[in-house]
């Protein structure tokens, strides 16, 4: 099996593989160049950023690579346009957003001249996308890490994206192997985003405590939670999860004002903080569906070699 060509814009990957834009401070320079470096496309999770901290990322990121590189950006934060507007000034190669749905975002790209993909649960969220210009889509489950538009699994909601529009269709949720990969270019992937896998690479920067709760992971350690944005969340059992189960987390003291509407059952870019720092027992470990298959650390380069091994071999 041969990977399929996957074209956003003018962009064209070596590999049809993207690295998701995790937040916050989980997908940074070191792990973004890295995955562009190997012939991916690697992004940087924006949200919990200023613009002037993403501006400073992307400069950084550029020095270390000449591949692609993108940014994610959550529509649910309340500086979504600044960060937007930051990148596409830097000169961003491509914007993927979710977490909600901007059609602003869609003329600035235009403006621009830089491509911008959806994060999509849904085909009637797909061709919706797709008529308002976005370049492709990403058909996300909820076998994802992070904030969830659906709990219905990636062979569920692929085939439907798929048919529903003519634009590059990239899965995304639960892959984490080379045959993952190949199942979703069977169902008619044209690429696939994968966020866990790249966690546990050496470029990561994240805490070794953060890098140890995923290896340690067993299949019923990854529970669904709320999140005070309004939706569900794919995280792993920790003492944080097991306080907000029994609803003894604080209220947040300080509030941030980060988000556009929020629950204030806690605050989400802290206890995201809290565990990119190695603080868990303060901290949400946001994780995939399948992160307890993965068991070990590597370079970024070598999990593209196994990846790109596995794959061949389907």
């Amino acid at each position: 099996m041969n990977f399929p060509t996957l074209k956003i814009g003018n962009l064209v990957p070596r590999y049809p593989i993207i690295q998701g834009g995790m937040a916050v401070r989980v997908s940074t320079a070191p792990l973004v160049s890295a995955v562009a470096n190997a012939g991916g496309i690697g992004v940087i999770g924006a949200t919990g950023m200023s613009a002037a901290e993403l501006r400073e990322e992307i400069r950084k990121a550029r020095t270390m690579t000449r591949g692609i590189i993108g940014v994610n950006i959550m529509f649910a934060i309340r500086n979504f346009a600044e960060l937007v507007r930051t990148a596409f000034k830097e000169r961003i190669d491509v914007v993927f957003t979710g977490a909600g749905f901007s059609r602003d975002i869609f003329d600035w790209g235009r403006e621009s001249g830089i491509p911008v993909v959806s994060i999509v649960s849904s085909a009637r969220l797909a061709k919706l996308a797709e008529k308002l210009g976005a370049a492709a889509v990403v058909a996300e489950s909820g076998d994802a890490g992070g904030h969830l538009g659906t709990e219905r699994s990636t062979v569920e909601i692929l085939p439907e994206i798929r048919q529903a529009v003519r634009i590059p269709v990239i899965a995304a949720g639960g892959i984490v192997s080379g045959q993952d990969i190949a199942e979703m270019v069977r169902l008619g992937a044209d690429g696939v985003q994968m966020g866990t896998r790249f966690v546990l690479s050496e470029e990561c920067t994240v805490s070794d405590a953060f890098k140890r709760h995923y290896l340690q992971a067993r299949a019923e350690d990854v529970i669904l939670i709320k999140s005070p944005v309004g939706l569900p969340g794919r995280a792993l059992k920790n003492t944080f999860t097991a306080l907000m189960k029994n609803g003894g987390l604080p209220k947040p003291e300080n509030c941030r004002k980060c988000l556009k509407v929020c629950s204030k059952d806690f605050c989400l870019v802290q206890a995201l903080e809290n565990s990119a720092r190695g603080l868990l027992e303060q901290g949400l470990v946001f994780a995939g569906k399948n992160v307890y298959k993965i068991k070990e650390i590597l370079p970024v380069r070598k999990i593209f070699e196994r990846l790109i091994q596995e794959f061949k071999a389907c």
